[in-house]
């Protein structure tokens, strides 16, 4: 059995920035980081099967954005390395959230130093720059709204109105070290955040071809392609209903059905075959034991 679980769990550090290595979650034994274990930070973010299918539907939420999609578009090689870019965003998600101060700081540092070289006009004739602290705060308001829906639908949906603000008032200090203003700090004013945006959203044919290299974009095995497949679609799924609309994904009745059966199935075997997940580390950095209370040795779901 062992020999499954250390399988899989290889097969699933190929989809995430823990396969680029380059942090110490384990030392200095004690730092809790920018958020530490008490925080909701890292209930939200301690979960891989949300996190993964919450963060691809952060990806489509972000690039329906013209100036958000124009840096990408522009200076980045994501069409000829989709994995690469997402294996990135990972490590900065989970280095920010669970490594020790010094590294989550410099990962910081790193992203700034990148934004500061990135500008350019959009095709609508517009200038844009990764930098722009508008800009900044649209790219973390569909990130965190995308990972604390996937978190509500397939960890716990049971968590608190009071935790779901206190989740997005702590992230939004990430979003401040980057350089973003006006970070809206709870569920109510996310929301408002993103119907004000709304009219600013638009789906031309960079969008679809950005969209499609998502969709279709190649697994790092054969075993992770249904993985990908079905996180795919869960990830569409959380989308809200009016993005969906403006990017035309929709999904049937069926398909949101198969795809949340098919996530509930598959993640309790994500949750018991990665132990040594960023999170995980984290927590034995704090002393803290990692096993949850009457976790079987083999997933029953």
């Amino acid at each position: 059995m062992n020999f499954f679980r250390k399988r899989i769990e290889k097969q699933i550090f190929g989809l995430t920035g823990m396969s680029l290595g380059g942090i110490d979650y384990d030392h200095p034994v004690g730092d809790p980081g920018l958020f530490g274990p008490d925080s909701v930070c890292w209930k939200v973010h301690g979960d891989f099967p949300s996190m993964l299918c919450g963060g691809i539907g952060a990806l489509m939420l972000q690039m329906l954005h013209p100036l958000a999609l124009a840096g990408v578009w522009d200076h980045s090689n994501f069409r000829e390395d989709m994995i690469g870019r997402l294996r990135r965003t990972s490590r900065f998600i989970a280095g920010t959230t669970f490594a020790p101060t010094a590294d989550a700081r410099r990962l910081i540092d790193k992203v700034r130093h990148i934004h500061s070289q990135v500008s350019g006009v959009a095709p609508d004739g517009r200038p844009y720059a990764a930098s722009d602290p508008a800009l900044l705060t649209w790219v973390h308001v569909a990130e965190v709204r995308s990972f604390l829906a996937a978190h509500l639908r397939y960890c716990n949906p049971d968590l608190s109105e009071d935790d779901q603000d206190r989740y997005y008032d702590e992230i939004a200090i990430v979003a401040e070290a980057l350089g973003a203003t006006e970070v809206p700090r709870s569920r109510h004013a996310v929301e408002a955040y993103l119907q004000r945006m709304r009219p600013q959203l638009t789906y031309d044919r960079r969008t679809a071809e950005v969209l499609s290299l998502l969709l279709n974009a190649p697994s790092p095995s054969r075993l992770t392609k249904p993985l990908g497949r079905l996180m795919t679609r869960a990830g569409i799924d959380l989308l809200p209903d009016w993005a969906s609309e403006i990017g035309d994904l929709r999904l049937t009745a069926s398909q949101r059905q198969l795809a949340r059966l098919g996530m509930q199935g598959i993640a309790p075997t994500l949750r018991w075959a990665l132990r040594e997940s960023a999170s995980n580390r984290a927590r034995r950095r704090m002393g803290e034991n990692t096993a949850r209370p009457n976790q079987p040795d083999m997933p029953s779901g």
